[in-house]
Protein backbone atom coordinates (compact mmCIF):
# COMPACT_ATOMS: atom_id res chain seq x y z
CA UNK A 1 0.00 0.00 0.00
CA UNK A 2 1.16 3.39 -0.92
CA UNK A 3 -0.26 6.71 0.72
CA UNK A 4 -0.30 9.90 -1.15
CA UNK A 5 -1.69 13.35 -1.44
CA UNK A 6 -4.15 13.83 -2.90
CA UNK A 7 -2.14 16.06 -5.71
CA UNK A 8 0.50 13.31 -5.98
CA UNK A 9 -2.77 10.99 -7.35
CA UNK A 10 -3.56 13.34 -9.81
CA UNK A 11 -0.07 13.95 -11.07
CA UNK A 12 0.28 10.20 -11.41
CA UNK A 13 -3.20 9.80 -12.90
CA UNK A 14 -2.73 12.38 -15.34
CA UNK A 15 0.85 11.19 -16.27
CA UNK A 16 -1.04 7.48 -17.04
CA UNK A 17 -3.52 9.42 -19.61
CA UNK A 18 -0.79 11.09 -21.44
CA UNK A 19 1.43 7.83 -22.01
CA UNK A 20 -1.66 6.06 -22.66
CA UNK A 21 -3.33 8.74 -24.97
CA UNK A 22 -0.67 10.38 -26.43
CA UNK A 23 2.58 8.54 -26.05
CA UNK A 24 1.09 4.89 -26.88
CA UNK A 25 -0.33 6.13 -29.90
CA UNK A 26 2.48 8.16 -31.41
CA UNK A 27 4.61 4.95 -31.13
CA UNK A 28 2.52 2.60 -32.32
CA UNK A 29 2.51 4.98 -35.50
CA UNK A 30 5.87 5.56 -35.54
CA UNK A 31 6.14 1.57 -35.76
CA UNK A 32 3.58 1.31 -38.49
CA UNK A 33 5.64 3.77 -40.49
CA UNK A 34 8.55 1.77 -40.09
CA UNK A 35 7.38 -1.55 -41.08
CA UNK A 36 6.60 -0.08 -44.02
CA UNK A 37 9.54 1.03 -45.18
CA UNK A 38 10.02 -2.93 -46.26
CA UNK A 39 12.58 -5.48 -44.29
CA UNK A 40 11.98 -5.51 -41.14
CA UNK A 41 15.68 -7.50 -39.78
CA UNK A 42 17.73 -4.46 -40.60
CA UNK A 43 14.97 -2.07 -39.99
CA UNK A 44 16.62 0.56 -37.72
CA UNK A 45 13.48 2.40 -36.49
CA UNK A 46 11.40 -0.37 -36.49
CA UNK A 47 13.66 -1.89 -33.99
CA UNK A 48 14.04 1.56 -31.93
CA UNK A 49 10.31 1.97 -32.10
CA UNK A 50 9.79 -1.46 -30.70
CA UNK A 51 11.99 -0.41 -27.76
CA UNK A 52 10.26 2.80 -27.14
CA UNK A 53 7.58 0.30 -26.84
CA UNK A 54 8.38 -1.88 -24.59
CA UNK A 55 9.85 1.13 -22.64
CA UNK A 56 6.52 3.03 -22.30
CA UNK A 57 4.57 -0.37 -21.80
CA UNK A 58 6.87 -0.69 -18.53
CA UNK A 59 6.38 2.65 -17.35
CA UNK A 60 2.59 2.24 -17.66
CA UNK A 61 2.33 -1.09 -16.49
CA UNK A 62 4.40 0.58 -13.07
CA UNK A 63 2.07 3.74 -12.77
CA UNK A 64 -1.09 1.32 -13.07
CA UNK A 65 0.38 -0.70 -10.09
CA UNK A 66 1.17 2.15 -8.00
CA UNK A 67 -2.34 3.75 -8.28
CA UNK A 68 -3.87 0.39 -7.57
CA UNK A 69 -2.05 0.32 -4.43
CA UNK A 70 -2.39 4.35 -3.44
CA UNK A 71 -4.49 5.38 -0.52
CA UNK A 72 -4.81 9.00 -0.85
CA UNK A 73 -4.40 10.96 3.24
CA UNK A 74 -7.43 11.91 4.38
CA UNK A 75 -5.46 15.50 5.69
CA UNK A 76 -8.95 16.36 8.13
CA UNK A 77 -8.22 13.11 10.14
CA UNK A 78 -4.23 13.67 10.65
CA UNK A 79 -2.79 14.41 14.45
CA UNK A 80 -1.08 17.45 14.59
CA UNK A 81 1.98 18.10 16.37
CA UNK A 82 4.18 14.82 15.39
CA UNK A 83 6.19 14.40 12.45
CA UNK A 84 4.31 12.02 9.88
CA UNK A 85 3.54 11.78 6.04
CA UNK A 86 2.98 14.79 4.30
CA UNK A 87 4.08 16.98 7.17
CA UNK A 88 6.02 20.58 6.37
CA UNK A 89 8.95 19.88 9.38
CA UNK A 90 11.32 22.94 9.56
CA UNK A 91 14.81 22.30 11.21
CA UNK A 92 17.96 23.39 12.01
CA UNK A 93 20.89 21.67 11.69
CA UNK A 94 22.90 22.10 15.13
CA UNK A 95 26.50 21.14 13.25
CA UNK A 96 26.50 24.49 11.43
CA UNK A 97 22.94 25.99 12.53
CA UNK A 98 21.92 25.92 9.01
CA UNK A 99 18.11 25.60 8.61
CA UNK A 100 16.06 23.73 6.45
CA UNK A 101 12.41 22.95 5.95
CA UNK A 102 10.81 19.56 3.83
CA UNK A 103 7.56 18.24 3.22
CA UNK A 104 7.70 14.73 4.02
CA UNK A 105 6.16 12.87 0.66
CA UNK A 106 5.43 9.33 -0.46
CA UNK A 107 8.71 7.85 -2.40
CA UNK A 108 6.52 8.79 -5.98
CA UNK A 109 5.82 12.66 -4.77
CA UNK A 110 9.66 13.63 -3.65
CA UNK A 111 10.99 16.07 -5.38
CA UNK A 112 14.38 17.91 -3.58
CA UNK A 113 13.76 20.79 -5.69
CA UNK A 114 10.28 21.65 -4.51
CA UNK A 115 11.53 20.63 -1.01
CA UNK A 116 9.70 17.04 -0.49
CA UNK A 117 11.95 14.57 0.44
CA UNK A 118 11.00 10.28 0.25
CA UNK A 119 8.99 9.23 4.05
CA UNK A 120 11.63 6.48 2.55
CA UNK A 121 14.51 8.62 3.33
CA UNK A 122 16.92 8.47 6.21
CA UNK A 123 16.25 12.09 7.08
CA UNK A 124 12.65 11.40 7.44
CA UNK A 125 12.87 7.88 8.92
CA UNK A 126 14.82 10.01 11.55
CA UNK A 127 11.81 12.63 11.87
CA UNK A 128 8.80 10.49 11.94
CA UNK A 129 6.93 10.27 14.91
CA UNK A 130 9.10 13.58 16.55
CA UNK A 131 7.78 16.66 17.85
CA UNK A 132 8.94 20.34 17.81
CA UNK A 133 11.91 20.46 20.20
CA UNK A 134 13.13 16.90 19.74
CA UNK A 135 16.57 16.23 18.86
CA UNK A 136 17.62 13.65 16.47
CA UNK A 137 20.52 12.22 15.18
CA UNK A 138 20.38 10.74 11.31
CA UNK A 139 23.32 8.50 9.59
CA UNK A 140 23.53 9.92 5.91
CA UNK A 141 26.18 9.15 3.10
CA UNK A 142 28.38 11.99 4.79
CA UNK A 143 28.12 10.94 8.32
CA UNK A 144 26.11 12.18 11.50
CA UNK A 145 24.24 14.89 10.93
CA UNK A 146 22.07 16.09 14.30
CA UNK A 147 18.83 18.19 13.63
CA UNK A 148 16.43 19.89 15.88
CA UNK A 149 12.73 20.19 14.91
CA UNK A 150 11.63 23.55 15.41
CA UNK A 151 7.82 23.07 13.57
CA UNK A 152 5.52 20.83 12.18
CA UNK A 153 2.62 21.89 10.15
Amino acid sequence: MEYMSQEGYDKLVAELRQMENVELPQVREAIAEARDKGDLSENFEYHAAKREQARLLGRIRFKQRVLENARVIDMSSRANGSVQLLSKVQMTNLGNQATMSYTIASPHEANLREGKISIKSPIAEALLGKKAGDEVTVRVPAGLLKLRIDSVE
